[in-house]
Formats: C-alpha cells, structure tokens, sequence
C-alpha cells in the first residue's frame, strides 16, 4: 500500500543547510512531525550540536531547526512502506526539493542516512544538480554508532552555516 508523506516541509527564509531523512518512520507519521520516534538520535545530536537543551515540544524542536539556519524534509514524498524500516522501501517518489531551495540560500546539503541519499542521488540530483552528502543514520536500527560519534560526525552541518 503506498503511504504519502503527511507533513510539510521546515524551513525558513534564513535556512542555509538542508537535511533530509528518508521518509517518516510509523510514529514521525502520527506525530506528523519529523524524528518523532524516541529512541532516534536526531533530536539529541542537533541540541549537542548547538549547545542547547534538548527539545521535547515540537514548538521546541521547529525552534532549534529555525533558529540555527536550518531546513527539514524527507527525499521520499510517496512509498510503499513496513513499519519504520528504510530496507522495506518501494516504488519510492521523491519530494519536489525546489519548494525549498527556490526560497532560500540552501549551501550544503545532508541525508541523514544512506537510503535518503540514495534516492537524492537517484532522483533529485539530476533535477536540482546539486550534489548531497550522506551523513550516519540518527536512526536506532544504527547501532555502530554511539550518540558521540554521530554528534562528531554532524557537527559538519553547523561548520557551513559559518
């Protein structure tokens, strides 16, 4: 059954770095808000990032994104989908990324995980011609990676709001 993206993008006019997940896991969709499950990293990696709390509101969470230049979405507009797991995408079609970088300087480009990068280079590069970079999955099915090692790995994407 193909399941749409069931929320809109983040961004503001002073958004200069673009991240994009997969598509929303089961919880994200009822939350209708991005990272939306507890056990994902996202939300802790972004605090450590830039010094603040970590947010627990979705008001908190738009506010850390905004306030530090940043753009949310997902490379997956529509797909078939089991569960949360990025392995059981199919027949995925890509977000329509010029609704964001036609309203802003977007600079840099990042997919939390390889299937987003994936289906960017697949599908959304060759329109937008802009190349993307793959950063580790925040997600918890990636174990290899403690919360440490992704904040070290992440802290590229505050290094080019400079």
């Amino acid at each position: 059954m193909r399941i749409y993206h069931p929320f809109g993008p983040l961004y503001n006019e002073n958004s200069r770095v673009l991240i994009l997940g997969s598509f929303p896991s089961v919880k994200s969709r009822e939350q209708e808000f991005f990272y939306g499950h507890p056990q994902n990293r996202f939300w802790k990696v972004m605090a450590a990032i830039f010094g603040a709390p970590v947010p627990q509101t979705i008001e908190e969470k738009k506010a850390l994104i905004l306030d530090n230049g940043l753009a949310l979405w997902d490379s997956i507009g529509s797909c078939e989908i089991t569960g949360s797991s990025d392995a059981s995408i199919k027949n995925a079609e890509p977000n329509d990324l010029r609704i964001i970088t036609g309203s802003c300087d977007i600079r840099a480009i990042y997919c939390n995980g390889k299937k987003s990068l994936e289906v960017y280079n697949r599908y959304i590069e060759p329109v937008l011609g802009r190349p993307a970079e793959a950063l580790p999955s925040t997600s918890p099915a990636n174990a290899a990676w403690n919360l440490e090692r992704l904040t070290e790995a992440w802290a590229v994407v505050k290094d080019n709001l400079l």
